[in-house]
C-alpha cells in the first residue's frame, strides 16, 4: 500500500491537469525485454492477471485513515488488490474530485465524496450505479442502510456511492464544567453559557472558521437556516432565484457567529475546522464544540467519560442539525469497476464494522449507516454515551426543509443542493472567515458575498 498524504505540488499537478485529460501527453512505458544467458532458466514473468490495484482519493481524518491501515492486511491480503491511498483535507479532496471526476479522468478507481455532490454527480452520468452490484454481494446489505442516508445519495432510487459513515452535528461539551446545558439548547443559551466560562485558560466554544463551503460553510450555514436566512430565493423551477445575503435575517446570523467566535472563541478561529477543533477539545482548551456527531466516536475513552451531547442549537426553526455522509463512490471512467466495487463492498459492509470493534473496541466503529450497528447490543453498550443521541440528531436533521424559506436545487441542510454553491461557499467563506480574523468587516464581508451569489442567480 502506498499513503500519499497530502501535498503541495501533487495537488497542484492535479488541479492543473487540463479539463478532459486521461494522460493522453504522457509517454507509453517502453516495452519490456527479457535476457537469458546459455544454460541460464529464464526469469519467472508475474501473472499479470493477479497484479491488480487501484487508487482510492479519501479525507483525512481518524476515521478514515484508520481504513486505510486496516487494508494491506486484511482487503489486499484477501483479494490481492493493493491500494493506493491518496489522502487530502477536505476543500483540496472537493476540488480534486470534482475536476477529475468531471472531466472523465483516470486519476481515481474510489473517490471519496459526500451527500453534497453524490446525487448531482450521479445524475450527470459520472457514477457507476450500486444497485445491481450491491444485490450481487452476498456481504453488502443495501436494504441494512439507514434509509435517510440511503435516501440523499440516490437518484431515482438508484444508489451512487456508499456511505462509510453519516453524521448530523449536535453540541460536546464538558459535564465536569457545564451543568446548565438544556438537551435542545437554542444558540442564545449556547452563547450565554460559552461568554459565562470563557477564560484565558479554555474558549467557551470551538467553532469551524477555515474557509470552504464544507468547513466553515457547513457549520455556518446550519446557523443561518436558524435564524431564517438563506443564501438564494428558489424560482417556480427550483433554480437558483435573487442572493438574500443583503437580508437582515443573514446579517444577523453572520455578525452572531463573528461576534460568538470573538468573545468566546477558540484562537486562531479563521483557521480551525473539524480536525482543529476536535485536538482543542481533547486537550481540554475548549469547553464546548459544535461540529459533526462522528466526532463522539474518534474521542479517548477519558475523554468521552467528561462529555456531553445536545442537539444542534436552534432559533426560529424547530431543528437545525445537518445531515452529512462521507461516501465511497466509482467513477464512470475507472479501468477496473469490480476491484472498486470489491474494496467499497470490503469497507462499507457489516463484516468491516466488526473488523474495527476487533482492533479498535465498539465504540470506534465508523458511525450513521447501518440500521444494525443501532440494534447491536454490544455496540450500544460501548457508545451509550453518544449512540442514540447521535441517531436521534440524524433523524431529526430536516433535509426537506432546513430553514424558513424554500431553497433551490436538491434537498441538503448546510449546503444548497445545487453545483453554483461549492464554489459561492468556498469564495464568500473566504470573506467570512476574514471577518472572523479581523481583516475586514462583517458589513464588508456580506456586500461582497451577495455580489458573489448574484452571479449565478436567475
Amino acid at each position: 500500500m502506498r499513503v500519499a498524504i497530502p501535498a503541495v505540488l501533487a495537488s497542484f499537478a492535479l488541479l492543473a491537469a487540463s479539463c478532459g485529460s486521461d494522460d493522453a501527453d504522457s509517454e507509453p512505458a517502453a516495452e519490456p525485454t527479457e535476457e537469458t544467458t546459455a544454460g541460464e532458466e529464464p526469469a519467472e514473468e508475474p501473472a499479470a492477471e493477479g497484479d491488480r490495484s487501484i487508487t482510492v482519493a479519501l479525507v483525512g481524518n481518524d476515521n478514515i485513515e484508520k481504513m486505510a491501515e486496516l487494508a494491506p492486511a486484511n482487503f489486499t491480503a484477501e483479494t490481492g488488490i493493493e491500494v493506493n491511498f491518496t489522502v487530502l483535507d477536505e476543500q483540496t479532496l472537493r476540488e480534486v474530485t470534482t475536476r477529475d471526476v468531471g472531466a472523465g479522468g483516470e486519476q481515481f478507481d474510489v473517490v471519496q465524496i459526500g451527500m453534497y455532490e453524490t446525487p448531482q454527480f450521479g445524475a450527470n452520468g459520472w457514477l457507476v450505479g450500486l444497485n445491481d452490484l450491491a444485490a450481487a454481494s452476498d456481504t453488502y446489505d443495501i436494504d441494512d442502510l439507514i434509509p435517510a442516508v440511503r435516501n440523499g445519495l440516490s437518484v431515482d432510487g438508484e444508489l451512487y456511492a456508499s456511505p462509510f459513515y453519516a453524521e448530523s452535528s449536535f453540541v460536546m461539551y464538558r459535564s465536569d464544567i457545564i451543568d446548565n446545558m438544556p438537551d435542545a439548547p437554542t444558540w442564545e443559551e449556547v452563547a450565554a453559557i460559552a461568554r459565562e466560562i470563557d477564560s484565558d485558560e479554555m474558549a467557551g466554544i470551538c467553532l469551524r472558521g477555515k474557509p470552504g463551503w464544507g468547513d466553515l460553510g457547513a457549520a455556518f450555514t446550519t446557523v443561518l437556516n436558524t435564524f431564517g436566512g438563506t443564501w438564494w430565493l428558489a424560482n417556480d423551477d427550483g433554480s437558483i432565484g435573487a442572493a438574500q445575503v443583503d437580508q437582515p435575517e443573514f446579517a444577523e446570523a453572520l455578525n452572531f457567529y463573528v461576534d460568538l467566535l470573538n468573545d468566546a472563541g477558540e484562537d486562531d478561529a479563521a483557521n480551525s475546522s473539524f480536525n482543529e477543533c476536535k485536538t482543542l477539545y481533547e486537550e481540554g482548551k475548549v469547553a464546548m464544540w459544535y461540529d459533526a456527531t462522528v466526532a463522539a466516536s474518534l474521542f479517548p475513552e477519558d475523554v468521552v467519560a467528561n462529555t456531553a451531547f445536545a442537539l444542534a442549537p436552534v432559533k426560529e426553526t424547530a431543528n437545525s442539525g445537518w445531515l452529512w455522509a462521507w461516501t465511497l463512490a466509482i467513477p464512470a471512467s475507472t479501468t477496473d469497476q469490480d476491484a472498486a466495487w470489491q474494496f467499497i463492498d470490503w469497507a462499507t459492509n457489516a463484516d468491516y464494522h466488526q473488523l474495527v470493534a476487533d482492533t479498535d473496541g465498539w465504540a470506534a466503529v465508523p458511525p450513521g449507516t447501518r440500521q444494525s450497528l443501532y440494534a447491536n447490543p454490544e455496540y450500544l453498550e460501548a457508545a451509550d454515551a453518544f449512540a442514540q443521541r447521535t441517531l436521534d440528531a440524524m433523524l431529526a436533521a430536516p433535509i426537506d426543509n432546513p430553514g424558513t424559506t424554500p431553497r433551490p436545487g436538491l434537498p441538503g441542510v448546510q449546503y444548497v443542493g445545487v453545483p453554483e454553491f461549492q464554489d459561492v461557499g468556498t469564495r464568500c467563506t473566504e470573506l467570512f472567515s476574514a471577518a472572523i480574523a479581523g481583516s475586514m468587516s462583517v458589513d464588508a464581508a456580506l456586500s461582497d458575498c451577495q455580489i458573489i451569489a448574484s452571479e449565478v442567480s436567475t
